[in-house]
């Protein structure tokens, strides 16, 4: 039986880890469809790339820093329990690579490709398992602190605020240090309109995202016996809650309603195991209106050139679900509790500075020593044939 039973484990977490896996895919095509057609196949290669560097990051680096787990012993000892934690380390590692996925759609369209490779090595190998590591390892004893204050620990199940929310903040620090795309704002004020290039692309990515999620949140319990039904659910009802505020609060723009399922399933994330139904409705409702409103405030007000809107999809969206965990979690709110709101609020703090000050950190070393940006020229020709060389479709094709 214990062979059974690791061996479910192992195929559980495995379906969980191809489901993440095929995520990242959903953030190559949102982005495909987002950008201008003259920076499609440098979308597709970022994604690639940067998943690759993730891993040799993680597998050398992060993950040691995260769980003191090191990959250094022989196949013999990597293999016991069927290798359950080799897959564990597998499934954790597409959460991590996530952090990148998330800061290239920010900064698409004029980021340099060397160093922002360099740049994904350094966020996974070392600023997001630091954190990752003091939520989900107890380092440093940030939960333990929270517990002797608030009565209970930083609650984050499948990463509110771990994953979501330190992409964006890390990428707010990249898209600030880049600046807006040339043409973009014009010094009397207005504003030139980027339109994405492909809605069915984009549909895509979002749609591949919001399948792939519920291998992210439910696959989140890590072994079969721990599976919960109620995290699909809330996951389903704050996806569904996402797309109508989006709908409603963006008036059917199909940008805003494809991004609203991608805005609920962030927020809900933190507290999917411990909310009633109806507390996950509102979160990713709250959290589709909070996308439309953010995003419409940085791009038109604030002249924030953030691409995608990463910042206020996964940075914003990621901080209200981890403080949403804390409202709706409690017991009076038919939550199952365990959790508190101060806690929450601190531990969501913790993680939006410590993910700023790293984004600010890493691109502001590489601005000032190899440069980050493409050059005026090679952005107006476009990062595809300024990088890569050729277009996503060649001219005799049109």
């Amino acid at each position: 039986m214990d062979t059974v039973k690791a061996g479910s484990d192992v195929l559980f977490i495995l379906l969980g880890a191809i489901m993440v896996l095929a995520m990242h895919a959903g953030f190559a095509f949102l982005e495909v469809g987002t950008v201008r057609k003259k920076n499609q196949v440098n979308a597709l290669v970022k994604i690639m790339v940067d998943f690759a560097i993730s891993t040799i990051a993680y597998f050398f680096i992060g993950y040691g820093i995260a769980y003191g787990i090191g990959f250094m012993d022989g196949a013999q000892a990597l293999s016991e329990k069927n290798g359950y934690e080799l897959v564990k380390f597998f499934f954790l590692l597409t959460f991590a690579a996530a952090i990148p996925a998330i800061v290239s759609g920010g900064i698409a369209e004029r980021a340099r490709f060397n160093p922002q490779l360099i740049a994904t090595f350094l966020i996974v190998a070392l600023v997001y398992p630091f954190f990752e590591g003091m939520t989900w390892n107890g380092n440093f004893g940030m939960q333990a602190w929270l517990a002797a204050t608030f009565g209970h620990e930083f609650h984050d199940f499948a990463g509110s605020v771990v994953v979501h929310a330190m992409g964006g903040w890390i990428a707010l620090g990249a898209v600030l240090l880049l600046g807006a795309r040339h043409g973009r704002y014009g010094k009397d004020g207005t504003i030139s309109a980027h339109p994405p290039s492909s809605i069915p692309f984009l549909a895509l990515g979002a749609w591949m995202l919001t399948v792939g999620w519920f291998g992210f949140n439910v696959m989140s319990a890590q072994t079969i016996d721990a599976v919960s039904g109620l995290v699909a659910v809330n996951s389903l009802m704050a996806m569904v809650g996402g797309i109508l505020a989006a709908l409603v609060a963006g008036r059917s723009d199909p940008g805003f309603v494809h991004n609203g399922p991608l805005a609920g399933l962030v927020a809900v994330c933190a507290g999917s195991d411990v909310m009633h139904p109806l507390g996950a409705l509102v979160t990713g409702a709250v959290a589709g209106g909070l996308f439309v409103w953010t995003f419409t405030l940085t791009q038109n007000k604030w002249k924030i050139d953030d691409v995608l809107g990463v910042w206020p999809l996964h940075g914003l969206c990621g901080a209200w679900g981890g403080i949403a965990a804390g409202i709706f979690g409690i017991e009076a709110l038919g939550g199952m509790g365990g959790v508190s709101f101060m806690a929450q609020l601190v531990g969501t703090l913790i993680g939006v500075a410590i993910a700023l000050a790293g984004g600010l950190a890493i691109y502001g070393i590489l601005k000032q020593t190899v440069g980050i940006r493409l050059t005026q020229e090679e952005e107006y020709a476009g990062a595809d044939l300024s990088i890569h060389r050729i277009e996503s479709e060649p001219p005799y094709s049109r």
